[in-house]
């Protein structure tokens, strides 16, 4: 039970990391590298991240109809844990 939350969870934030990378790839004209480090100058960090997310529907629904609910339990706990993230970055 609990290797499978965590695998979800793993799941959810490759996902997560995927979706972010996928965004700034194809949207953004500039490398990776910089195009994280002016998101975080400016403050839109978490802009990226919440995009990034959007990845993680695919496992969850993937999860859900295999019947595997503590893995789709995890993939949410990964999208939870960003929103805490975005939220924080919001603040600081």
């Amino acid at each position: 039970m609990k290797k499978e939350l965590l695998l979800g969870l793993i799941i959810g934030l490759l996902a997560n990391v995927v979706g972010m990378y996928f965004y700034i790839y194809f949207l953004i004209d500039l490398e990776v590298e910089t195009a994280v480090e002016v998101a975080i100058e400016n403050g839109s960090i978490g802009s990226i991240i919440g995009l990034g997310a959007i990845l993680n529907f695919l496992p969850f629904f993937v999860f859900i109809k295999k019947r595997q609910y503590y893995r789709a339990r995890g993939v949410l706990f990964a999208t939870v844990l960003a929103a805490i993230v975005i939220l924080i970055s919001k603040f600081f």
